[in-house]
Formats: C-alpha cells, sequence, structure tokens
C-alpha cells in the first residue's frame, strides 16, 4: 500500500481506474450522438430497458458469461426502440410518453425477475442496479498471459467497437445527426443507423452494468457528451472531448471516492453532474454567466451610443434653429445608463458640465458615425425595400447597434450621392 498524497491508493485501485476510465470513455462515445440527436432520454431508457433482458439471459443459461447476457440485453435495448417508435408514430402517444411507458414498464419486469431469480441464484438487485466497480479487480480473466479484470476486458472491447463503429461510420452518422432527410435522399438508411446506434448503446449499456449499474450508466452515457456539447459545436472535437471529460469523471471520482469511502460509480457521477454544471455555468459561448456578460455589454453599449446618439441630435437641431423636446440624458438615468454615461467619460467622448453631458472632439466623431449608420439604413429600407417612411425609424434605431465597419462602407458607396435621409435630414459625412 502506498498514499496519493492523503488518499490510500492500492495496486488493485489502479485496475479499478483503468476499468473506471474505460467504462466512461465507452459510455462518452456513443452518448455523444445521444445528446445531438436530442435522444437523451431514449438512452435512458435503454439503460433502464435492458434489464428483464439481462435478468432472463441470467436465468436461462444460470451464468453471467458475456455474450448471453449481451445478446439479452441488446434484444431488449432494440425492442425499447422499436416500440418506443411504433408507438410514437402510430397510436398517436407523444414520443416522450412513449418511452415513459415503454422503459418503466421493461424496467419493472427486470426487478421483478431479479428480485425472484435472487431467491434461488446468486443474483444482487443492489449490483445490477448501482454497480460493483470496487470489486472489478477480484474477479480476473488471463488474456495473452496477462491476468486482467474481465471487466476491462469487457469494456475495453466495447470501446474499441464503439470507436471503431464511429470512425468506419462518421459520415453516416454525422449526416443522420444532423440532418436525417437529407440522408435518406442520398441513399443512407437513417432508420439503420439509428438502430445500428441503440444497438451500441444496449451493448455499452449491459457491458457497464457490472461496473456502474443500470442507474447510474445513464450518467456516462448523457453527462460527458452534453458538457461537450456545451463547449464545442463541431462535432469532430466534441466526441474526442467528451472521452476526455469522460476519462477525467473516472479519475476525479475515483479518487474522491476512495478519499470519502464512497460508491466510485456514485461519485464519478456526482463529477460529471459537477462538470455540466460548470460548463453550464462558464462555457465560453453557451454558459449563463458569459452569456449574462454579453448581454450586460450589449446594453450598455446600446446605451453609449444611444446617449452619444441623443447628444448628437441636440446638437444639430440647436445649430439648425429646432425647438426638440427635452432630450432623455438631461432626464434622470436609470442605473444602465449612469453606467453608460461614467464609461463615456473614461473614454473621453463626452463632458459633464453645469448645463449637462456634451460631446468632445471624439465623441463628436463616433456620434456621427452612429447617426450616419442610422440614416443609411434609413435610406436602405426607403429605397431599396420600399417601406413607408414613417415605418423606417424604429428599425433603423435598433439596427444601428449592429452595422459593422463593412457594412457601413457598403451602405455609403449604395448611396454615395444621397446626401439626405427619407425626413430630409442630413447624413453625416466623415
Amino acid at each position: 500500500m502506498y498514499s496519493l498524497a492523503i488518499i490510500p491508493f492500492s495496486s488493485s485501485d489502479a485496475w479499478v481506474m483503468a476499468t473506471a476510465v474505460v467504462c466512461a470513455v465507452a459510455c462518452a462515445i456513443p452518448g455523444c450522438f445521444l445528446v445531438l440527436r436530442r435522444m437523451s432520454m431514449l438512452g435512458d431508457a435503454i439503460s433502464h430497458a435492458v434489464l428483464p433482458g439481462l435478468a432472463m439471459a441470467f436465468l436461462i443459461t444460470g451464468t453471467r458469461d458475456l455474450w448471453p447476457m449481451l445478446i439479452g440485453a441488446a434484444a431488449f435495448g432494440l425492442l425499447t426502440a422499436v416500440v418506443s417508435s411504433w408507438l410514437s408514430r402510430h397510436a398517436r402517444v407523444p414520443e416522450d410518453a412513449s418511452m415513459g411507458v415503454v422503459f418503466s414498464s421493461f424496467f419493472a419486469l427486470g426487478v421483478l425477475l431479479i428480485t425472484l431469480g435472487a431467491r434461488s441464484v446468486d443474483l444482487d438487485p443492489g449490483c445490477v442496479l448501482y454497480g460493483l466497480l470496487e470489486a472489478a479487480a477480484l474477479d480476473t480473466t488471463t488474456v495473452l498471459g496477462f491476468v486482467l479484470p474481465r471487466a476491462l476486458v469487457a469494456l475495453s472491447v466495447v470501446l474499441v467497437l464503439n470507436a471503431t463503429l464511429t470512425v468506419v461510420f462518421w459520415k453516416e452518422i454525422k449526416l443522420v445527426c444532423f440532418d436525417p432527410a437529407l440522408a435518406t435522399a442520398m441513399g443512407i438508411s437513417a432508420g439503420l443507423v439509428h438502430y445500428g446506434l441503440m444497438g451500441a448503446v444496449a451493448t455499452t449499456t449491459v457491458a457497464s452494468f457490472e461496473s456502474v449499474g443500470s442507474i447510474l450508466v445513464v450518467a456516462m452515457l448523457v453527462a460527458p457528451g452534453a458538457t461537450a456539447h456545451l463547449l464545442t459545436d463541431r462535432l469532430a472535437r466534441m466526441v474526442p472531448l467528451a472521452a476526455i471529460l469522460a476519462a477525467v469523471c473516472a479519475v476525479v471520482g475515483h479518487l474522491l471516492a476512495l478519499y470519502f469511502d464512497t460508491n466510485i460509480a456514485g461519485m464519478m457521477s456526482v463529477v460529471a453532474g459537477a462538470q455540466f454544471a460548470l460548463a453550464a455555468l462558464l462555457a465560453p459561448r453557451y454558459g449563463i454567466i458569459p452569456s449574462a456578460v454579453r448581454r450586460l455589454s450589449l446594453s450598455l453599449k446600446i446605451e453609449r451610443e444611444d446617449l452619444l446618439g441623443d447628444l448628437f441630435r441636440a446638437s444639430e437641431a440647436a445649430r439648425l434653429g429646432s425647438i426638440k423636446a427635452r432630450a432623455r440624458h438631461v432626464l434622470p438615468p436609470h442605473w444602465r445608463a449612469s453606467v453608460a454615461r461614467h464609461q463615456l467619460r473614461v473614454r473621453g467622448l463626452i463632458e459633464v458640465g453645469p448645463g449637462g453631458p456634451i460631446l468632445t472632439l471624439a465623441g463628436g466623431a463616433e456620434a456621427a458615425r452612429i447617426i450616419r449608420s442610422h440614416r443609411l439604413w434609413e435610406a436602405f429600407l426607403c429605397e431599396r425595400l420600399k417601406l413607408a417612411m414613417d415605418h423606417v425609424h424604429d428599425p433603423s434605431e435598433r439596427m444601428e447597434h449592429h452595422i459593422t465597419p463593412e457594412m457601413e462602407h457598403a451602405l455609403r458607396k449604395e448611396f454615395a450621392r444621397t446626401q439626405q435621409d427619407p425626413q430630409g435630414k442630413p447624413i453625416p459625412q466623415g
């Protein structure tokens, strides 16, 4: 026995950790495609519905050998997918309801068979439901002269199979995931790919039962893929990223389970949930916090530009001798407007005097750019889209904040000879 920091770690723990890593990665690969196809609940359904197949295979053969268990589980897994699809299409039952009815019925049947079988044979319901990863190193087999955990060997075969099928049929799987109709039009059988994926899920599920159980395998099927999907939009990056995240779940979950002296598979699921929560909060594009920061940044940008536009129009009205209603910038501002005004002062675009804020030279140039974009867009809406004059101001006021320099250049080139907007106001030059 030796120590990893303050966590007790033995040689058998190394085999358990290896088994956990292989199990998690094997689940993560098909799980990515379940997430992309919005079929995560079907993975949940299959992981529960294969239980009667396992129980029946065990009761018939009296052994826990891989192939009888695999055949029984795969049969019920595919049956779950077929029956759910049939109910959804032909019985006017919503897809989620059909999955719920089928998997709960099959799962109840499996629990009943296990309960009945446990009276006469060595069949532990807790092992099937929650797994027994801690004992993986005790059940060994010999492969090429090496003594290895039996679960590790089975899961390694499934991992290699999943990875090979993913690489070989990458184009077909990707096309079916994103556009099944186009795949069918190109001669690719979307149904065959679908049931092939369900078969892979069922196979992976039964191989993982002994390690993480029928309940916790759901987390390994869904969480790494869902987390990776929050972090990237490219499928070629999503699958290996999900595999890495799954491996991290296994390693960290195992170490934490040793530290807290608790179930390894359960702790793996906790880590997977923590990964997803962090991604949901912090993912650069889809995370809650970055999205909130972007929305706040955009709202402050709009406030700044609206204030500059108000000041420009007020100074323009004064030059033209027009009498205008009191502009918004002299009214008591709300908190976003106050922050925007402070930012403009810090950037040197406005100065605040006794009469209120006024534009600096740099602020005047920026305000002119905003008004120019607004009035050029009004000209575009009137002359090219033939909108009525009284229908162009509001959409232009929203659009002025999103016109890029390239768009402004194209508009200026398109309306090079136009000096006024549809209301007769001059378009600032510069």
